[in-house]
């Protein structure tokens, strides 16, 4: 049986993710570590995004509020 360290937490698993982005593969023991490694984080608050976010230039923001905060006053939520 083959293990793969986590590239986050570096625990050894036997069925690890396995997730490639630009031809860079990495090796995951769950969701977490990989959501910890590759979403982007709010460009206000810092708080990872799991779901869309909004994005105004080349800033990536958990939702309009955050972008708002920082100037990009033409994003809205949707209710």
């Amino acid at each position: 049986m083959t293990t793969r360290k986590c590239h986050v937490c570096g625990n050894e698993y036997d069925k690890p993710l396995e997730i490639t982005v630009k031809n860079n593969t990495r090796s995951y023991d769950c969701f977490e570590c990989a959501i910890h490694d590759l979403a982007p984080a709010c460009g206000n608050c810092g708080v990872k995004i799991v779901g869309h976010g909004v994005e105004a230039g080349d800033t990536m923001y958990c939702g309009a509020h955050c972008a708002q905060q920082q100037g990009a006053a033409a994003l809205q939520d949707r209710a």
